[in-house]
């Protein structure tokens, strides 16, 4: 009598175990969530026949204006521009840096973001610029 009531401690104990992890799992991806880039105009890795006239990215959450820098690097690393990034107005979970003209050559966006939640991402890609003249 006594194997069958611990057996039946053990089986309750063990079900109410596997509940507890299946919930902490399910909801682990929301504790875990942060900002991440979804989509880049010039895209990653784009080799343009033209200069942008803007870096537009685009998050999958809303970003803090105060805390958003983006800026664009030449191949000597140095800044393009002096001008500050804004977030869309119209869409929140995006920003937009406007560009000066650029000569061809390969350029580093680089940026660093701070999303509602709390959570900095900071990242860079590069892109080209081709010599159409040639």
């Amino acid at each position: 009598m006594k194997i069958i009531r611990t057996v039946r401690i053990i089986k309750r104990f063990l079900v109410l175990s596997v509940i507890v992890a299946a919930m902490t799992l399910m909801h682990a991806n929301q504790v875990l969530a942060h900002a991440s880039l979804v989509k880049a105009e010039p895209a990653r890795r784009a080799v343009l026949s033209t200069p942008p006239a803007r870096i537009h990215l685009w998050f999958n959450e809303e970003i803090e204006p105060a805390y958003a820098a983006l800026s664009v690097l030449n191949e000597d690393k140095k800044s393009i521009t002096d001008n500050k990034v804004e977030v869309d107005s119209k869409d929140p979970k995006s920003v937009v840096l406007e560009l000066p003209d650029m000569q061809p050559g390969r350029y580093t966006v680089k940026f660093r973001v701070l999303s509602v939640d709390g959570h900095v991402v900071d990242s860079e890609y590069n892109f080209t610029i081709t010599d159409t003249k040639k």
